[in-house]
């Protein structure tokens, strides 16, 4: 029983801090660069400090998939993915694979160049594609998390 209790405590603290960071970056750290910074600089003066963040948000996704793939599989919850009344499940494991995808393979392979050629030619437009990202998936994070509080609890 320590184990599940460890798992979950584990679980809900990775997903606080990377959603948490999610919310910050979206809500504070993007709309100050948006009023404070000039626009030709505004993606390199927001990669600058998202790369300092990077290595917190890898941890806690891989944390927080771990923990839950690990609660999936003691609890042998695997039956649930095939109730859509468990669709906060899916819906964490997609939203994880998101950003899984994102911060391990799509941003260092081909985002991270991909924005910068963009921003070399049409800066402002480039960084309301990076405010728009952001503000979807905190929405998407934002759903997904009052799903499973909601479901864990027996709403659905």
């Amino acid at each position: 029983m320590l184990d599940l209790a460890l798992a979950r405590a584990l679980h809900v603290l990775a997903v606080v801090v990377w959603i948490g960071g999610v919310a910050m970056v979206t809500t504070v750290l993007l709309p100050a660069i948006g009023r404070e910074v000039d626009p030709a600089r505004r993606v390199d003066f927001f990669e600058s400090i998202e790369s300092s963040f990077a290595w917190q948000s890898r941890v806690t996704t891989l944390l927080a998939g771990a923990s839950g793939f690990y609660l999936a599989w003691r609890l042998d919850l695997w039956s649930r993915f095939g109730e859509g009344r468990f669709w906060w499940m899916h819906a964490m494991v997609g939203l994880w694979l998101v950003f899984t995808a994102m911060l391990f393979v799509l941003e260092p392979l081909v985002l991270h160049r991909w924005f910068r050629e963009r921003a070399a030619n049409a800066p402002e437009r480039t960084f309301r594609l990076v405010t728009r990202l952001h503000r979807f998936l905190l929405a998407a994070s934002l759903v997904t998390v009052a799903g499973a509080v909601a479901g864990s609890h027996g709403a659905f």
